[in-house]
């Protein structure tokens, strides 16, 4: 056993005691509305809840991560949390036609009916981690197959990929995309129909020819209507945390299509996070680079950390090559720092160049990161012990 991969069994120790001990019990006690349906969107750190009206994109991070609660361990009302979710967000946000609105306020009230790309990604990721604990509930898949088709019938875009939403808004992203991607592995592993396999395919082909540049290796975020870089400085931009969680399911892609290519890019994309994509002063991976690995956003958020982690112990796995097991440490030790909070089980969410984190509510939208960067991280000491 090298150092670091002791090192990494101590920090997983430490990481889930506080998730089974603290947060999975904070959030369902305060995090759920226990009157109106759904998850609140932040906690205060004093721990209280904050009303607010909640985005489609958190309730089935919410979902997920009860889910994962479940095979991490925690002896609580995992299941009944879940359902807690899944009920007020099958209720309240799908439109009539399939898609997923936006916005909802706390009561369910429908306040933006926008299809949005990423929400509807969420969406399907969410249902997967449902369905893979509740096997019983068969609506589930039913109900993924029919949103992915709608996805391909209104969204699909005339290359690869689909448009952000109806009529197209520029620039295009990619990060949507790797949110399908990830809901798209998913319900493979699920068990769904052959069409998940064959979107996860479509998707990785396109990250591959067109969203990684051939020069850095990076992945960049936004791009003009026909997969081209966005013009100026919004197509040089670069994200280190999106490098190691497009890395994370890249390897995961590599290893089921048997595409060593795909395990070399994703390889180079954690070498640029680790590398320029990491300020050694405070020991975290920042919000973004330019392709030329300059800085252009030092704020460090608590998601990339959780990214550092899934991308290091994956590639440790699948190379075999110990080096990697320092890059989760690392990651392990960087996210650790965000949950120096008043109340155990809450986090922060931006650590500042100077140092200081923005005083903030803890937002529910990192929890999903939280957990599945534990349960990445448990799964992989598991394997080796």
């Amino acid at each position: 056993m090298t150092q670091d991969f002791a090192r990494l069994v101590r920090l997983r120790d430490d990481l889930k005691s506080w998730a089974l001990d603290h947060a999975f019990p904070l959030w369902w006690e305060v995090g759920a509305d226990q009157a109106k349906g759904g998850f609140f969107e932040k906690i205060d750190l004093d721990g209280t809840p904050v009303e607010a009206p909640r985005r489609a994109r958190v309730q089935p991070r919410q979902i997920y991560s009860y889910a994962a609660a479940g095979l991490l361990g925690w002896e609580g009302p995992w299941k009944q949390a879940l359902t807690h979710g899944l009920d007020f967000y099958l209720s309240k946000y799908r439109r009539p036609d399939g898609f997923i609105r936006t916005l909802v306020a706390s009561d369910g009230t429908p306040l933006d009916d926008k299809v949005d790309l990423y929400d509807q990604a969420f969406g399907l990721f969410g249902l997967a981690m449902a369905a893979q604990v509740l096997p019983e509930r068969t609506d589930l898949p039913a109900l993924a197959v029919e949103l992915r088709g709608k996805l391909q019938a209104t969204l699909k875009h005339p290359v690869a990929g689909f448009e952000e939403s109806v009529p197209r808004t520029l620039p295009l992203l990619s990060n949507p995309h790797m949110h399908l991607f990830e809901a798209s592995l998913a319900w493979v592993e699920a068990g769904g129909d052959a069409g998940w396999r064959a979107l996860a395919d479509e998707i990785a082909e396109l990250a591959l020819a067109k969203f990684i540049d051939p020069v850095s290796g990076g992945l960049r975020e936004y791009y003009d209507g026909d997969w081209n870089p966005a013009p100026g400085l919004q197509g040089r931009i670069i994200e280190p945390g999106h490098q190691f969680e497009w890395a994370w399911l890249l390897l995961r892609w590599g290893q089921l299509a048997d595409r060593d290519d795909a395990v070399a890019a994703a390889l180079r994309m954690i070498e640029i996070g680790d590398g320029p994509g990491v300020d050694p002063a405070r020991g975290v991976a920042i919000f973004a680079l330019l392709d030329d690995m300059s800085v252009h956003d030092d704020v460090a958020r608590l998601w990339a950390q959780t990214e550092r982690i899934k991308a290091g112990v994956l590639a440790a796995a699948v190379t075999g090559d110990p080096r990697w097991w320092s890059t989760a440490a690392a990651g392990a030790e960087g996210l650790i720092k965000y949950f120096d909070t008043p109340v155990k089980g809450l986090w922060r969410d931006k650590l500042q160049a100077d140092g200081t984190f923005v005083d903030e509510a803890a937002p529910a939208s990192s929890f999903y990161h939280i957990v599945c960067a534990i349960l990445e991280l448990d799964r992989a000491v598991s394997a080796r012990s």
